[in-house]
């Protein structure tokens, strides 16, 4: 019978954390990878709770994720944030999906249903989403660029059919600081990368986005939460745009001493 390893990353969580290795029963190990600048009692609910435990400095949601997997002993990987929770249903699918995952089939993919703003939002761009969580190791490998890497798997991929519950956000403020975060970290790999910065992007790209997750996939149904979100979700964009011209223009500065 296959088995599986859960691993989870965590900063900063001893409040959410219990509750996710709570849900974790199913598993047949459980690996914490915690990051080094964590200053509450997230480590210590770790090794009281997890098989295995390391402390890494951060160096990248990618490289974190992709570090933890290698701390794994089974080949078939589960990866749940510190924030989301594993319900008995999907708890019993996965093991039946490991358990008879014929050969050729080397991923699962599962949707995440984000509780934000008092509510399960289930339109916009919160919902579907659809992200490939459960693989093979030894049939998959990580692209793309921080913070948004993605698990890509040589074989056949099937979805899952019960949700991931996402506790995300502990409330607005807590999104805005996340948005500061991850916005830095879309620059930093785009500038990386060579990318450069037009009018368009600045001004056109955050509506766009803004239209889409409100209007095209309905994030108006879930009321005010609903129009918040997809307020934040264009300003994220407008925001990794804008940290992108400040990175070249102070390199520039930097380079010549003059603007």
């Amino acid at each position: 019978m296959a088995a599986v390893s859960v691993c989870v990353i965590a900063c900063d969580e001893q409040d959410r954390l219990p509750g996710c290795l709570d849900s974790l029963g199913f598993a047949d190990e459980v690996v914490v990878l915690v990051d080094a600048k964590s200053a509450d009692d997230t480590e210590k609910i770790a090794r009281a709770a997890a098989d295995r435990v390391e402390v890494r400095a951060y160096d990248g949601d990618i490289q974190q994720k992709r570090h933890c997997t290698t701390l794994a002993r089974n080949d078939w990987v589960f990866i749940v944030d510190a924030d989301e929770r594993v319900s008995p249903t999907l708890a019993a699918e996965v093991a039946a999906a490991v358990r008879d995952a014929p050969d050729d089939l080397h991923g699962f993919e599962v949707n995440r249903l984000t509780r934000h703003l008092g509510r399960w939002i289930r339109h916009g761009d919160f919902y579907p989403d659809w992200t490939l969580r459960l693989y093979r190791r030894s049939r998959a490998h990580w692209e793309g660029r921080n913070p948004h890497g993605r698990i890509v798997v040589a074989g056949r991929v099937q979805r899952l059919g019960h949700d991931l519950f996402h506790e995300s956000y502990r409330d607005l403020a807590d999104q805005i600081d996340r948005i500061q975060f991850f916005s830095g970290e879309a620059a930093g790999s785009l500038d990386a990368a060579g990318r450069r910065v037009r009018l368009v992007d600045l001004v056109l790209r955050p509506p766009a986005r803004f239209a889409r997750a409100y209007w095209l996939k309905r994030g108006f149904l879930d009321g005010v939460p609903g129009f918040i979100i997809a307020v934040n979700t264009a300003f994220h964009v407008f925001l990794k745009y804008a940290k992108l011209w400040e990175r070249r223009a102070l390199a520039r500065v930097d380079t010549d001493g003059r603007r």
